[in-house]
């Protein structure tokens, strides 16, 4: 699904790692898959690509869709030296998804949904309020592309809107674009504007570090 944004990528020179999280494609299985496993393994592609000797580990940048990109904000809520975030398709609030889910499959809220949806907090360890994108927007510094669908109808662009409303900051920037939930070949044809943000974030992150140098 990623592959149509990495030409472009490659071709404007950024590096580009593609990877497979945990029950999906050729990666291991595991007992289930959640946005803090999803989270947990894209630290783990991050401290990878940090160590590698042809990598300048202040100038890493991830890009995330769906669970994907909530999970790449979670996990620029909690560390520094990411350069940018891009979210594409990112709901705003995991308790919210999960409440439309069971309402399109007819399963009420009480006296059935609420008991399921306080069983996954349970198994994934974390409060659904602790990763929702809508709150770790406020957590994170560095600069945030929210790309989005405006005929989204699995997460709706309200969700990228809330997202953006809730920033602590002007270093979030907001795209809705034609297309639905897997917009991907709709963020191809504006990779320009991706890349655009990319490279202003990489020069802010350079002169930051600049910055720190001089000191």
């Amino acid at each position: 699904m990623m592959l149509p944004l990495a030409q472009p990528l490659h071709s404007a020179g950024y590096a580009v790692l593609l990877f497979d999280s945990r029950n999906h494609g050729k990666s291991d299985s595991d007992d289930f898959s959640s946005l803090p496993r999803f989270a947990d393994d894209l630290e783990h592609a991050l401290d990878w690509l940090a160590l590698q000797p042809d990598v300048e580990a202040t100038k890493l940048a991830a890009l995330g869709h769906s669970v994907g990109a909530a999970a790449a904000l979670l996990v620029a809520s909690r560390r520094r030296d990411l350069a940018a975030v891009t979210s594409i398709a990112a709901f705003a609030d995991p308790e919210s998804m999960m409440r439309r889910f069971l309402t399109a499959h007819h399963v009420p809220y009480f006296p059935l949904g609420r008991p399921v949806l306080c069983y996954v907090q349970h198994a994934i360890g974390h409060r659904f309020s602790d990763i929702a994108p809508r709150n770790t927007i406020r957590q994170i510094r560095c600069p945030v592309l929210l790309i989005h669908g405006s005929d989204d109808t699995i997460v709706p662009a309200e969700e990228a809107m809330e997202i953006y409303a809730r920033r602590s900051g002007d270093q979030v920037r907001l795209l809705i674009l034609a297309g639905d939930h897997d917009s991907s070949r709709e963020a191809e044809r504006h990779a320009d504007e991706l890349i655009d943000f990319l490279d202003q974030a990489i020069d802010q992150k350079n002169a930051e570090q600049f910055k720190l140098s001089a000191i």
